[in-house]
């Protein structure tokens, strides 16, 4: 499957592959007990631009800062009138190996409004 860049992703765009790298990552969510859940928000990119990754639970601890991640069959949602990535449970994340790119972050297109 081909590697979507960064920069041609457009809200609710869906089954997309792209290989990131986390540039930041901050847990907002963190709920203990048998239902608990972890959620991250992390600002990932590649070297056509940035985006906002919504990480959940084992996901969190693959998307930490300075890694190189693979998405397969992610999704663009509309937040708040932001894009986001989001990978279901029908998709996959996972570690990247061999990756060397410097994530451009002064287009995030995170920061666009729609709605």
């Amino acid at each position: 499957m081909a590697v979507t860049p960064v920069d041609e992703l457009r809200p609710n765009a869906k089954d997309l592959t792209l290989v990131v790298k986390v540039v930041d990552a901050k847990v907002v969510v963190d709920r203990k007990g048998p239902k608990g859940s972890k959620i991250a928000e992390c600002i990932v990119g590649d070297s056509t631009g940035a985006i906002v990754l919504q990480a959940r639970d084992e996901q969190v601890d693959i998307a930490q800062a300075g890694a190189y991640i693979r998405l397969e069959g992610a999704k663009v949602d509309v937040f708040r009138g932001s894009m986001r990535l989001v990978v279901d449970k029908t998709g996959k994340m996972e570690v990247a190996e061999g990756e060397d790119f410097r994530p451009a972050v002064g287009n995030n297109l995170s920061l666009i409004e729609f709605e």
